[in-house]
């Protein structure tokens, strides 16, 4: 009648006979009822749009529903719910929501829809929308603890990480003295002759002539020292990552970067006094008859001398820790999928993490020893942290600054595969979580199942062209065979 409007039969009509297959039988019960409920009510051609707009994007309807209950099945969403978390897709519109609230409250006005409502309008052969979420996952809630409670964490994670780290340290104190050793040596000694050839040689020549426990020099205070060290290190880490912990669990890579690097700063504390002492009684078995304790190293450093080399210390482990445990996160759940694993994933996620983190530093680690060892007649002295790199590029050339870097990457990345698999196994053993909320198992709606291409209907609009032009020239005395011929249906009529 070309004034822009249908009947609701012509409506019901059109719908049926271009949705022939595709539509529930709720939906084409009620096609008259949601135009209008009289055969002779008027439905306008935006209306008309707008509803099979709403049909094609039902399985992105149904997300979105998902999205705002949060994925309990239970859960019943108003208009407004619906509608704030429909921001987040610009093809929807509010009269497409209207329209589905408008077809939901058919069955009963209520002013909400829910996972029934849309196993009543959804076809049983459409697909489900691609960001359906797996049927069972496990989630964690986060929430908010007193002050005394995040004591009582802090304590708990210190301690922890206190016997992760004195378990790393001696598992890899061997190495780490032949890599001490290694970064020591220098080519300007009175005689000019390298005391190890490699590595390798190193670790004979300490056993040949100190015997096996010349290996393990200097391990009593490393291990006193390293439990604090690792502990502040390993609370501080995850502390801040708590901070950056966004409401759904998932933490942005920034804030991965700054609580590791946080974590290596403050372990400076600790580790600047435990290494010098460490580097001191680790070469002191370089001369023969030289015997040196932890107590006379102290007594001969002072207070002020036990934090030489803090800035090399600094220079080192504040971008070691910002690689190594954003790093050693991701691969974590890379090789668990997300979910609780076993000590070979946490060994091996940490292995992995410490072999860019500690290779990549190896030159501010020779700086770092270079300037804590004890200074021997005919080796050179060194004032500081540019004038030591400075004095190591010009007297040995830059090769001198990645001595000891395989026995490093050998020496770190196991020491904290031991440390963090500890750490986590003895938190998965008491699994305290001192009121934040334990991972439970959520039950979902929707299919874990990849989405196969989806038909030519729902791409680019095409179904809302097809929609709008399929079967209107009869009604409306057209004719646009370029958009499709009508189906046998209506031919018939």
């Amino acid at each position: 009648k070309k004034a822009g409007f249908f009947s609701a039969l012509d409506f019901a009509d059109l719908i049926k006979s271009f949705r022939a297959d595709g539509l529930s039988e709720f939906v084409a019960e009620n096609l008259v009822t949601v135009a209008g409920g009289q055969a002779s009510h008027r439905v306008s051609y935006a209306y008309f749009t707008a509803f099979n707009n709403m049909l094609d994007k039902l399985p992105l309807l149904e997300h979105i529903f998902h999205l705002s209950s949060k994925d309990e099945a239970q859960k019943e969403i108003t208009k407004e719910e619906f509608l704030y978390t429909a921001q987040q897709f610009a093809q929807v519109t509010p009269l497409e929501v209207d329209i589905l609230f408008q077809l939901c409250d058919l069955k009963q006005q209520t002013g909400h829809v829910s996972v029934g409502d849309f196993k009543r309008l959804l076809p049983r052969d459409l697909p489900v929308y691609r960001g359906a979420t797996k049927s069972t996952e496990v989630v964690r809630e986060y929430r908010q603890i007193s002050f005394g409670m995040q004591l009582l964490e802090y304590a708990y994670r210190f301690a922890l990480s206190a016997i992760g780290g004195a378990c790393g340290a001696a598992f890899v104190y061997p190495i780490d003295l032949v890599k001490t050793r290694m970064q020591n040596q220098r080519s300007t000694s009175i005689t000019g002759e390298l005391l190890y050839k490699n590595s390798w040689d190193c670790f004979r020549k300490v056993v040949r002539r100190e015997g096996v426990l010349g290996l393990y020099s200097g391990l009593g205070p490393q291990v006193i020292g390293v439990a604090p060290e690792k502990a502040i290190k390993l609370t501080t880490n995850f502390t801040l990552r708590g901070k950056f912990t966004e409401k759904d669990g998932t933490i942005p890579l920034y804030g991965e970067i700054i609580a590791g690097g946080c974590g290596g700063a403050s372990q400076v504390l600790f580790t600047n006094p435990l290494e010098i002492v460490k580097i001191r009684l680790q070469v002191a078995g370089e001369v023969a008859g030289e015997k040196v304790g932890a107590i006379r190293v102290c007594r001969e450093l002072g207070f002020r001398g036990m934090y030489k080399g803090a800035s090399a210390c600094f220079m080192r482990d504040i971008p070691f820790s910002a690689i190594y445990f954003p790093v050693y996160a991701h691969m974590k759940d890379f090789l668990t999928g997300g979910k609780e694993g076993h000590a070979g994933h946490y060994m091996l996620a940490a292995f992995i993490a410490g072999v860019p983190s500690a290779g990549l530093l190896t030159p501010a680690d020779v700086i770092k020893t270079r300037m804590q060892v004890k200074v021997r007649s005919g080796q050179t002295q060194y004032n500081g942290l540019v004038d030591c790199a400075r004095k190591v590029y010009k007297e040995e050339g830059g090769r001198a600054f990645w001595k000891g870097a395989g026995a490093r990457v050998c020496r770190s990345s196991p020491q904290f595969g031991m440390t963090l698999m500890v750490f986590e196994i003895l938190q998965n053993l008491f699994n305290v979580d001192f009121g934040r909320g334990k991972p439970r198992e959520r039950h979902l709606v929707g299919s874990s199942t990849p989405l196969s291409p989806l038909s030519s209907q729902y791409i680019g609009g095409l179904g809302m062209a097809q929609a709008s032009f399929c079967g209107v020239e009869r009604h409306l005395g057209l004719v646009m065979p370029r958009f499709g011929v009508p189906p046998p249906s209506m031919l018939k009529k």
